[in-house]
């Protein structure tokens, strides 16, 4: 696919600047910036006292962005920090995926509903690949990087340190494109919350047992903790759900804090690698499932 006309992607450049977003160029028709790198810096210019990566350079100022996108069609890339965005990156599957493999939105989706949320009816951008953008505007007072696959599997999400394409760019895959023109949402507190990194002590992790509660139900507590954290890849999350549905009984008879249990296992969860949203979604349904449909203890 060729890339746009110069005017269409200047015309795109400053459309998104018009939203409060701060712009940088692209390689015509590709995803990587246009800029120079850091072992290429010439020591001139915006660069003359020290190499400015495209975090700094971004910009809204009209008179750059028409120099620099009437000299070429440059693809248009948002830098996310700097514009107040946290963008979630709905991925599509890779070749080299196992077969099967569910899209970004499908994940996130399902991501969505564990935790009792509605997909967000936010800005949304279709992707080159036929993958989506979502696009929130970044909490006050929080500084929120790029992630990885912390959310879902095929969910990455673009802040501070990342950028987006934005619509009217082309690459050989296709044009990204708006699905939704609807305002950008805040970002929601539940994906805030997935999103911070958990402070975790400096010294070596100790579980203290619940103080009132019976040797039986600790016994239980390390058993499934210990099946958590031995479950293999694939079985993991189901492993948790079990186990938490598990030790429901014994909080609904009042042998364990509940929050005990969530403690103990969000931690096991996420040191199998599973995302610490997931595992907390996880928890809140199996333990509120458990503990409605307990039976009375049995008495001898």
């Amino acid at each position: 696919m060729t890339p746009a006309p110069t005017s269409a992607l200047l015309s795109a450049a400053l459309q998104a600047t018009s939203r409060g977003w701060y712009v940088f160029p692209l390689r015509p028709g590709d995803k990587r910036p246009a800029l120079h790198g850091e072992t290429r810096c010439p020591g001139t210019g915006e660069c003359a006292d020290v190499h400015r990566k495209f975090e700094q350079r971004a910009t809204r100022d009209p008179g750059r962005i028409h120099s620099a996108w009437t000299m070429r069609p440059f693809n248009i890339g948002i830098a996310t920090g700097p514009s107040g965005l946290v963008v979630v990156d709905l991925d599509m599957p890779k070749a080299k995926d196992p077969k099967g493999t569910p899209s970004g939105v499908r994940t996130f989706a399902a991501l969505c509903e564990r935790a009792g949320q509605t997909v967000p009816a936010t800005y949304r951008v279709r992707t080159a690949s036929g993958g989506q953008h979502l696009y929130f505007t970044a909490p006050a007072g929080a500084r929120l990087h790029n992630t990885k696959e912390t959310l879902a599997p095929k969910v990455d999400t673009r802040a501070w340190g990342g950028y987006v394409v934005a619509p009217g760019s082309t690459t050989p895959n296709g044009t990204y494109a708006v699905l939704d023109a609807a305002p950008v949402l805040p970002l929601p507190g539940w994906l805030q919350d997935a999103l911070t990194p958990r402070q975790l002590p400096a010294g070596p992790l100790v579980l203290h047992g619940p103080r009132h509660g019976t040797r039986c139900a600790q016994v239980a507590l390390e058993r499934e903790r210990a099946a958590i954290e031995a479950a293999p890849e694939g079985k993991r999350e189901e492993t948790l759900f079990k186990a938490a549905r598990a030790m429901g009984r014994f909080v609904a008879w009042g042998d364990i804090p509940r929050h005990t249990v969530e403690e103990a296992f969000q931690l096991s969860g996420e040191s199998t690698g599973l995302p610490a949203s997931q595992c907390r979604s996880t928890l809140r349904s199996a333990l509120n499932w458990a503990i409605r449909t307990c039976q009375p203890r049995r008495t001898a």
